[in-house]
């Protein structure tokens, strides 16, 4: 059995716990003690936050429509896809038609540089929190 130090997935407080692992399985979290945020507690969603991790509904590689079907792709071809629509949105309707949602799932730090990304690549203000909706 092994313990692994790991941040909580669930919101950017930055709750830190160990998954339980054994014979290459997460079993369960522990909670840590030492962390300021958390002080040895865990929320609803902490306690279960492994329990995606072994899912077999997980999406592990990015899925691409194909002729009216979802494939497997790589990330790089992922990427280049969602990169290049974006760019044809925003260079044929402008950027005001684009919106970019963040996530409470994430730090500040890239939730920051998320609304970066917005502004500064696409040019547009059209971005809001997951949290506030």
């Amino acid at each position: 059995m092994a313990r692994i130090p790991t941040i909580c997935p669930f919101c950017g407080c930055g709750c830190s716990f160990y998954l339980v692992v054994h014979d290459g399985q997460v079993t369960g979290v522990e909670p840590s003690p030492d962390n300021p945020v958390n002080k040895g507690m865990l929320c609803a969603k902490g306690w279960n936050s492994y329990e995606f991790v072994h899912s077999p509904d997980r999406l592990k590689v990015p899925l691409i429509r194909k002729n009216g079907e979802l494939v497997e792709g790589t990330w790089d071809e992922a990427l280049d896809l969602v990169c290049s629509r974006l760019i044809g949105i925003r260079d044929s309707s402008g950027p005001d038609a684009l919106g970019f949602l963040c996530s409470a799932k994430v730090s500040n730090e890239e939730n920051y540089l998320f609304m970066k990304l917005a502004r500064v690549v696409f040019k547009t203000n059209n971005v809001d929190h997951c949290a506030r909706l």
